[in-house]
Parts: structure tokens; C-alpha cells; sequence
């Protein structure tokens, strides 16, 4: 079992996204499980995540910003952000439950919001899936604050999310660096 101090935090590039996609798609069906259908987390196909990681991550410009969590053994999690008019929108935070309970969710979303507020951030926004647990209780343990719901379509639809505000990303930055 690899420590914290073993991973590194790096930017991704278009070389990473065929291990983005496998996180990806591991990720969703460790985390969602039961409360996404079943079928749509059968049919996830890692080459074509891959293709829209390198496609996106190609841009001259890509839209957000994403960054690994890399140990000996490869990618293990990914981050991904992006900031308009003064605030930071996270996209998504996904660990490999191999991987969890080390810190590396709360060094991968500081370090996305240290970047957000440095490009002139204040705030920082991300969606949960309602029914993921554990993801709304380590955002709330990280000062997040729930916000509101909205539905979400897909996945044969009845699902909503809730969204968690800091409204200050200093605090965020502050306490992820401090713990």
C-alpha cells in the first residue's frame, strides 16, 4: 500500500488519457453501483473515454484544467476544474477505492482550487449525485456547503444532484493544505 508522500499531483496531457479513462470507468462503477442502472455501467467503454480524453486534452486551450494523482503503480485519480466570471466550477474528483482514505481527494481538489484562485477564483462550486454518501460527507468534512439540488437527465432519468459552495476558495486552500 502506497503513503501519500509515494503520489504526485500532476497536470494531465493528452499521453494520460487512456489511464484517465480507465479511472474513469472504474471509478463510475466502484462509485455507482446501485445507484446508477446497472447497464449503462456494463456498457462504459474505456476506448471511448480515452478518445474524448485525448480530444479534449489536445486543445490549445482545453477547458478545464485537470490533474492526476499519480503512485509507482500509475493514475489513480483525476481532478478536473474550470473558472468563469470569478468562480471555480469543479467538473470531477474520482479516486480509485484501492486508493482512497490516503488524502489524495483532498490534495487533488486543493490543488485545483490553488490554480482556480490563482487565476482570480473566490469561490468554488462542484455537483454530487444524491445517494453518493461518502462523497457528500468528504465535501462537508472539507468546509463544502450544500446549496440547492437540480435533476440531472440520463441514465433513465429520476436522479438529482446537490450542489456544494465554498464561497471562499481560500479557505478551501487553506484547509486542504493544513490537514
Amino acid at each position: 500500500m502506497e503513503s501519500l508522500a509515494t503520489y504526485h499531483i500532476l497536470p494531465a496531457g493528452p499521453g494520460d488519457a487512456g489511464a484517465l479513462a480507465r479511472v474513469h470507468v472504474r471509478s463510475w462503477r466502484e462509485t455507482y453501483e446501485g445507484l446508477l442502472p446497472a447497464a449503462f455501467l456494463a456498457q462504459m467503454n474505456g476506448a471511448v473515454y480515452a478518445r474524448r480524453w485525448r480530444a479534449m486534452l489536445m486543445r490549445p486551450e482545453p477547458p478545464e484544467l485537470v490533474l492526476c494523482a499519480e503512485g509507482a503503480g500509475g493514475v489513480v485519480g483525476y481532478c478536473a476544474g474550470s473558472k468563469a466570471s470569478g468562480a471555480a466550477q469543479v467538473s470531477t474528483l474520482y479516486i480509485l477505492k484501492a486508493a482512497q482514505g490516503r488524502g489524495l481527494g483532498r490534495r487533488l481538489l486543493g490543488s485545483v482550487a490553488r490554480v482556480m484562485a490563482a487565476q482570480g477564483a473566490a469561490s468554488l462550486r462542484l455537483w454530487v449525485l444524491n445517494g453518493n454518501e461518502g462523497a457528500r460527507a468528504f465535501y462537508e468534512r472539507l468546509g463544502g456547503t450544500p446549496r440547492g439540488e437540480r435533476a440531472v437527465g440520463g441514465w433513465g432519468g429520476g436522479h438529482r444532484e446537490t450542489a456544494y459552495d465554498w464561497p471562499d476558495i481560500d479557505a478551501l486552500v487553506d484547509f486542504a493544505a493544513e490537514h
